[in-house]
């Protein structure tokens, strides 16, 4: 299944209405700050992967996984020695998946597949050109 728009967030700051329904990879970690622009975002996205972080004290990097199955979003990490945190097209090109929740597993997505295929498991179409740059974020890295 094809279709859904994908997009590139250097930073999960940049969620807002254009990604609801959406696939969205994150150059940002998966922790509880990262997830909270998710939870409040005002459009469920339909899937995001985040950079694990190393996973950290208490899976700190990963708890986004946790926190977006109880809201019936699809989740994902990728591993900080795959892709750059804060970069989500090196996400996208480079990152392979470490940890998902339950939704995202559902949809077909496994550890060890590039974030490219996973993504596309999770209906991605590629990123999107015609409508301006698919990469979107305030280049900070920050989160």
């Amino acid at each position: 299944m094809s279709g859904r728009r994908l997009l590139l967030l250097d930073t999960i700051t940049g969620i807002d209405e254009r990604c609801g329904g959406a696939v969205i990879v994150s150059g940002s970690h998966g922790g509880v700050s990262s997830t909270g622009f998710v939870l409040d975002a005002p459009a469920r996205p339909f899937a995001v992967f985040f950079n694990d972080a190393g996973v950290g004290k208490a899976r700190a990097g990963i708890v986004a996984l946790e926190l977006l199955e109880a809201i019936g979003v699809a989740c994902a990490t990728y591993s900080h020695d795959s892709a750059r945190i804060g970069d989500a097209r090196d996400g996208y090109d480079c990152g392979v998946v470490t940890h998902l929740n339950a939704i995202a597993e559902a949809a077909g997505l496994r550890v060890g597949q590039s974030v490219r295929e996973a993504a596309a498991l999770a209906g991605a179409g590629p990123p999107s050109v015609g409508d301006g740059p698919p990469s979107v974020g305030d280049g900070s890295g920050a989160h």
